[in-house]
């Protein structure tokens, strides 16, 4: 495998075979969140009112000195003095960004038009042809970014619906890390889910449509701040090809894994060292990306917070996830939280 700049890489990730139709009517613009509403509700509704439930958080607090993302500008925020207003007694304080992509840093969530996908893979010597693009739904290039500096005309993370549903937490790292973090490139495969499942006593409840899966591979135990190793972010653990499949069969509205690409990444693979894990498609290195975004409509969350929920045992919680509504944006910082009963 050759060495890939990160540049190149960024241009990798949309190469492959074609887009699939969406299961939903012509026009659709967010996937499995099609499955939310008053079912979603109504599932969440006995654990709101446990009295023994708890609120978790599932993000991670954003800082400049936190593990930052290779595939985004990094973040930097200055925070300005307190000043006032002349003849008054009112003092405040402010910040402001100097750089950064917000929603590809810290915990944050993916739109649906965050990748598209190319009829066969681009050569990285010819100009990228950009305009072939495919997005979820069939949207061609023209219909979503009809020039390079446009904002995203459909598929944007402001049409997100607010998500609140049930979610089922999956422990990884204790099923398959056996306690330990599982190791870069490790797979979450579909086999490996059902295993948890009935593991956890979730097998006869199983998954339903309009469910969050949240998957705690311990991976984000490495989550350090500040990150001085800088290592977070260079490989990690994920899913397989088969569970991406899986998940979609189960209508999932959304997954999140504590790790940085939700796609396994063996150790190497950013720098051209070491092939994608085994399975994978060719030419769609981050294949659960691809699948997840461009085929099945499933959002993604990378980097959530899960230790406290996986330390408590809080297998099914109500979840909320409301990102940004920044119009024409391909992700967002994002706050998840989730609220269950300790010791399931």
């Amino acid at each position: 495998m050759r060495r890939l700049g990160l540049t190149l890489l960024g241009l990798v990730l949309i190469s492959g075979s074609a887009a699939a139709q969406s299961r939903w009517p012509a026009g659709d613009e967010i996937g499995m969140a099609n499955n939310l509403g008053p079912a979603t509700w109504a599932r969440c509704a006995p654990l709101l009112a446990d009295p023994k439930a708890k609120s978790y958080e599932i993000s991670h607090i954003r800082s400049n000195t936190m593990p930052q993302s290779p595939f985004g500008t990094p973040l930097v925020e200055k925070y300005r003095p307190t000043v006032g207003i002349p003849g008054t007694r009112h003092a405040f304080n402010g910040e402001e960004t100097v750089s950064g992509e917000p929603g590809a840093q810290g915990t944050q969530m993916d739109a649906l038009g965050h990748f598209a996908v190319l009829p066969e893979p681009w050569d990285g010597k010819s100009e990228f042809p950009s305009g072939r693009a495919t997005y979820y739904g069939g949207f061609k290039q023209q219909e979503v970014k009809p020039t390079p500096d446009s904002p995203l005309q459909k598929l944007g993370i402001e049409k997100v619906p607010p998500i609140l549903t049930t979610a089922i937490l999956l422990d990884a790292r204790t099923h398959l890390g056996k306690g330990k973090p599982m190791e870069p490139g490790a797979l979450v495969t579909a086999a490996d889910i059902e295993a948890m499942l009935k593991a956890q006593g979730l097998d006869k409840r199983g998954l339903l449509p309009g469910d969050v899966l949240y998957i705690y591979t311990g991976w984000g135990d490495g989550w350090i701040d500040p990150d001085t190793a800088k290592t977070y972010y260079t490989k990690g653990p994920g899913l397989s090809y088969d569970a991406a499949k899986y998940i979609e069969g189960k209508q999932i509205v959304l997954v999140a894994l504590d790790n940085p690409f939700t796609d396994p990444v063996p150790d190497g693979m950013l720098i051209g060292k070491a092939d994608p894990a085994p399975g994978t498609p060719p030419g769609l290195p981050f294949a659960i990306h691809h699948h997840n975004l461009v085929v099945a409509g499933i959002h993604n969350i990378q980097n959530a917070n899960l230790g406290e929920l996986a330390k408590d045992r809080v297998w099914l919680s109500c979840t909320m996830i409301l990102p940004l509504r920044s119009r024409g944006s391909s992700g967002s910082p994002v706050r998840p939280v989730s609220i269950g009963v300790p010791g399931q």
